[in-house]
């Protein structure tokens, strides 16, 4: 058995839980009496985060697995289906923003990219649509990203991702959408209020007091709302920016 208690409301699944977006997400699900579950590469990260949900009063389970693997993420949604709850929701996540320009951009580089970005998605949201497709209900949500819509320069690898990542989730809404399954693509445009905007980009950061970047608990509650949504009225893509952005 698994250290965290079957909830009433089901288990979402967070692929790519970091300390900012995918937190956030979690943190708002298990609000709502969902047990979160959490899962990146290693186990020692998630713990801030499962504590943190379990101190507001919210089931959370940590999961180490690494999304590029088939094995790993098959034996993380049979994990969760078997030990915790099902599935209602699941989300992912995962970055893998890069910068680096065509000449300099290695195999190894746009490789490890893609499988971070697209490959990952696709096992993710597979696994997903095989556990939900029984019961004809479930959410699943991709996180994308400006480099979702256009490849800027020096971003080849990323925007490869990204462009791959949104592909899928257009196949998979056309093809899951009448069988009940709500598949939705959520474009970030925009810097998120996260360490790293800190350390490195302190002029922007400091848009922070205006509203000028994104607030991961706001867009978090856009996921909550993508997955209420009746499917009368279904997203499909959303796109997220501070109101002060460019675009």
């Amino acid at each position: 058995m698994s250290d965290a208690a079957p909830a009433a409301r089901g288990a979402v699944l967070v692929v790519g839980a970091g300390d900012a977006t995918g937190g956030a997400i979690a943190r708002r699900f298990a609000r709502e009496g969902y047990v979160a579950c959490v899962s990146r590469r290693t186990a020692d990260a998630l713990v801030p985060l499962v504590e943190r949900i379990r101190a507001d009063g919210g089931q959370a389970l940590g999961c180490a697995a690494d999304a590029r693997k088939e094995d790993e993420v098959a034996a993380l949604f049979e994990r969760i289906e078997r030990d915790v709850a099902p599935l209602e929701a699941v989300v992912f996540n995962i970055g893998a923003n890069v910068r680096f320009g065509i000449t300099e951009t290695t195999e190894r580089v746009y490789r490890k990219v893609w499988e971070m970005g697209a490959l990952a998605g696709f096992l993710v949201g597979r696994e997903a649509a095989r556990v939900m497709r029984p019961r004809g209900r479930g959410t699943i949500l991709f996180t994308g990203a400006t480099a979702s819509l256009r490849g800027s320069a020096g971003f080849a690898a990323f925007a490869g991702a990204k462009h791959a990542l949104r592909a899928l989730a257009q196949s998979m809404a056309r093809e899951l959408g009448p069988q009940g399954i709500h598949v939705a693509h959520v474009v970030i445009d925009g810097a998120i209020d996260t360490r790293f905007i800190a350390e490195n980009f302190p002029e922007r950061y400091a848009m922070k007091a205006h509203d000028g970047i994104l607030d991961p608990d706001a867009i978090a509650e856009s996921y909550w709302q993508l997955h209420c949504q009746p499917r009368s009225a279904w997203t499909h893509e959303l796109d997220l920016r501070p109101w002060s952005e460019h675009w």
